[in-house]
């Protein structure tokens, strides 16, 4: 098929999902508190979202602790969620150079003892790879190859889609296929982020999804083993799961303004 993300998206209630979703961010950015202080916002949104990603991958501390935890999945959050600005134009031409940048800075703290820092960046050469959501194994290094070269064709393609069903396949693959090996979880949350915003639905980055993503508890890691499953139910669900993350996303933005507003 020649837009593969065009059959995703009528699935069962995708659809709906998907305009549910856009309704709620297109009420974000009417709030009168970004028409001056946007930067702020997606500032405080990116922190909150590098916090919660690190929560999923079970480090879990307080948004208050975050500026002392000296943590290596806690900065490797950090700083993958300071870097996403710089890297928008280069996700869309050359996503694979994007994925080994936000791979290096993610992991680059859980190697050394004992790890090698030469791998930072690079495809797993190994069939094993950690399983923290209870996904099953890996898919081996061929078979991971050829599917992370199959999500490249689809980030740089001209399908027409919404964004935030690419959004949800590019986090899916990610985190199902496990390409590095180390905080592969992190890296599947900051491409999902970076998708909503270099493919339209989220331009100023305010949306905290990985915020979403925590709230729903265990739904993130069955919504991602529906998706394993490959059925057309498995991933609408999987889908509706990223929607409702986006509509998290945004009560947690609308938040922050608010917060902002009462000064």
């Amino acid at each position: 098929m020649s837009d593969p993300l065009a059959v995703i998206a009528g699935m069962p209630g995708v659809s709906e999902a998907v305009t549910d979703a856009r309704k709620a961010v297109d009420r974000l950015y009417g709030h009168r508190v970004l028409r001056r202080k946007s930067p702020e916002v997606s500032a405080r949104s990116a922190l909150r979202g590098a916090r919660a990603s690190a929560a999923l991958e079970g480090v879990d501390v307080p948004l208050e602790a975050i500026p002392e935890v000296t943590d290596p999945v806690v900065q490797g959050a950090l700083r993958v969620s300071a870097e996403l600005g710089r890297l928008g134009a280069t996700w869309r031409s050359a996503p694979r150079q994007v994925l080994a940048r936000l791979h290096t800075l993610a992991a680059s703290g859980l190697v050394g003892d004992g790890g090698d820092t030469g791998d930072l960046g690079r495809p797993r050469a190994v069939a094993e790879a950690p399983d923290p959501l209870g996904l099953g194994a890996a898919p081996g290094p061929q078979e991971t190859v050829a599917r992370v070269d199959g999500l490249v064709r689809l980030v740089t393609a001209s399908l027409k889609a919404p964004a935030l069903v690419l959004a949800a396949v590019v986090h899916a693959e990610l985190a199902v296929l496990r390409p590095f090996g180390t905080a592969d979880g992190v890296v599947a949350r900051a491409a999902e982020r970076l998708t909503l915003v270099e493919f339209g639905l989220d331009p100023k980055s305010l949306v905290a999804v990985e915020v979403g993503h925590l709230e729903l508890g265990s739904a993130y890691g069955e919504g991602l083993r529906s998706y394993l499953s490959g059925t057309p139910e498995g991933v609408a669900a999987w889908v509706r799961h990223c929607a409702s993350a986006v509509t998290l996303g945004v009560r947690e933005a609308t938040a922050i303004c608010e917060a902002m507003q009462r000064g």
